[in-house]
């Protein structure tokens, strides 16, 4: 349902000349994201499930590593950007069309790509190449950066100091981004004498707002709760 529902919205943004706007272009880059999403991990979760093999070869491991840490960076610089975007189209409106034209559009989607691939090709190698102890069970449903650490038999403790270092700083940028957007956008509202103006404007930042919460929300719970039941697979 996911990879079709989301694939039907790239479509249908393709070929309705009408939904050719930077809003819903973004939105497009998005539903991308969440089909990669959805077939780096669920796939082979659902094949284990279902054969009861629960193992994995070390490159596709490294791979799903690598694949997953990019999306999560992606996702989150473009949640900033479609903030950005929100703010240029409240905010400045008469320059909309300038300040948001499909050059820059490209250049900002490309932008949030190459963002994500970086903390995907500075994590992944270094990852891999720490040397495992005998066990190499690890206790989650997929290759995650935090699990694999776990299998190592050498000091990891300013490895993990600086990738979490690195991770706060790629949240605390699209946070900023977002926060600063939406104080201006609150602002730009307060000042408006026409009750259907606000109106309109709340209604174009809801569905990016929802986004946004459920985005954050649900990456917190996931990884604030080290108390959840994990599945175990095994690299080989």
């Amino acid at each position: 349902m996911a990879l079709s529902e989301n694939a039907v919205l790239i479509l249908l943004i393709h070929c309705d000349t009408y939904l050719h706007t930077p809003m819903y272009f973004f939105i497009s880059q998005l539903s991308l994201m969440d089909m990669v999403y959805i077939s780096v991990t669920v796939p082979k979760m659902l094949l284990d499930q279902v054969m009861g093999v629960n193992k994995i070869s070390a490159p596709e491991c490294g791979m799903q590593m690598f694949l997953y840490l990019t999306l999560a960076g992606s996702e989150f610089f473009l949640l900033a950007t479609m903030a950005y975007d929100r703010y240029v189209a409240i905010c400045h409106p008469l320059r909309y069309p300038v300040l948001m034209n499909h050059r820059v559009c490209l250049f900002l989607s490309s932008g949030c790509w190459f963002l994500g691939s970086v903390d995907g090709f500075t994590f992944t190698p270094i990852t891999m190449t720490f040397p495992f102890r005998g066990s190499r069970e690890i206790h989650h449903f997929f290759c995650e950066v935090p699990a694999v650490l776990n299998l190592s038999c050498s000091d990891t403790s300013l490895y993990e100091t600086l990738m979490y270092l690195c991770c706060v700083l790629m949240l605390l940028i699209p946070v900023t981004i977002i926060s600063s957007s939406y104080l201006l956008i609150l602002l730009t509202i307060h000042r408006m004498n026409s009750a259907e103006g606000r109106k309109k404007a709340f209604a174009t930042c809801a569905s990016h707002i929802t986004v946004v919460i459920v985005h954050y929300g649900c990456a917190s719970i996931a990884y604030f709760n080290s108390k959840s039941e994990n599945t175990e697979i095994r690299i080989s």
